[in-house]
């Protein structure tokens, strides 16, 4: 899967959830194409947990859900390699903790459904010119 520079990908374990719900209705705010992914029906790759981790500069353990039963029970107290944490993440997403956006090579935690609205003001700001447009300079 790759990220396409103009889609907003939605990752979430619990689309049918109140805050997967609301932060449905602010990512077609924020882009008009929305490509929705319940991590019930697919399986994201370690590479790509790997990926997404990058954008949010962050451990795979922030992403979890530390109150989840399951968590206390399978993964609190043990040490994980890295590998180890990716597979945590990808054998177990129904563990996140919140929808995760991912928008113009930008990626952030939604939280708070309104936590997405970041991602529309930083690609804002750091869009890029394209090379057709940028002012010449003459020496």
């Amino acid at each position: 899967m790759q990220f396409h520079p103009n889609e907003l990908l939605l990752i979430y374990h619990d689309p049918s959830s109140s805050t997967g719900k609301q932060t449905r209705a602010y990512a077609r705010s924020v882009s008009n194409h929305v490509n929705e992914v319940d991590l019930h029906n697919v399986r994201f790759t370690t590479t790509l947990w790997k990926e997404i981790l990058n954008m949010l500069d962050c451990k795979p353990k922030d992403l979890l859900d530390k109150s989840n039963p399951e968590y206390q029970a399978k993964v609190r107290g043990n040490t994980f390699t890295m590998t180890g944490w990716l597979e945590v993440l990808m054998n177990n997403p129904h563990l996140l903790k919140a929808p995760i956006a991912v928008f113009n090579n930008r990626a952030v935690v939604c939280q708070k459904p309104t936590d997405i609205l970041k991602l529309e003001v930083n690609s804002r700001s750091s869009s890029k010119v394209p090379p057709h447009l940028r002012p010449r300079v003459i020496e």
